[in-house]
């Protein structure tokens, strides 16, 4: 199974059902705006919050975060809906991939080759899978809590939210789901052709 597919299930089967409301309004409230105005990232960390969603997920035969402009998504949710210590948790954790980087290549994240991206985010991925085993096995009970969505590792709440704003997104729904967003009328008595 390809990332994209895998991705997709757990867009349509796992993240929509736990997406709140509001969670919900201010991620349309943020893609309806043409020139959307940075609150909490400042540029620097907006680049990498686009490069690093770009990179989870790329434009195929459907258009990536990047086009569904889930960087704008992140930074609605951090501004209006994330409590203080979990903007913090956040942002500390975007400055730790920068510190990564620079260890490992001598350069901020934005700045480094995409193959060094990758590496990164895919160093950081099994650091993050393997304490989610960890404190699943442990835990018993693996249905999220109410507004646990950013709290724990960096780089699972990182994809977490990269995926509710992608598949939350018109293009993620529409494109990648291939579903309506206010299906037609139903018509229950029509002859068949």
């Amino acid at each position: 199974m390809q990332r994209r597919e895998l991705f997709k299930l757990f867009g349509a089967g796992a993240v929509l059902p736990v997406l709140s409301p509001e969670i919900f309004g201010l991620m349309r409230a943020a893609q309806s705006q043409s020139s959307y105005a940075l609150r909490t990232l400042n540029a620097h960390q907006n680049a990498t919050v686009v490069q690093m969603t770009d990179l989870i997920i790329p434009t195929t035969d459907t258009p990536g975060a990047k086009a569904a402009k889930v960087n704008e998504f992140i930074d609605v949710i951090l501004t209006e809906w994330a409590e203080d210590e979990d903007k913090k948790h956040f942002l500390e954790g975007l400055a730790d991939v920068d510190k990564q980087s620079n260890e490992l290549f001598g350069k901020d994240f934005v700045d480094a080759s995409t193959a060094q991206q990758n590496a990164l985010l895919h160093a950081m991925d099994d650091v993050a899978t393997s304490e989610r085993g960890r404190r699943e096995m442990h835990a018993g009970n693996t249905v999220p809590r109410h507004d646990q969505q950013l709290k724990g590792n960096f780089f699972n709440v990182f994809r977490g939210i990269t995926l509710h704003g992608y598949y939350t997104s018109e293009i993620g729904f529409t494109k990648e789901l291939k579903l309506e967003i206010i299906p037609g009328a139903q018509h229950g008595c029509q002859p068949i052709a």
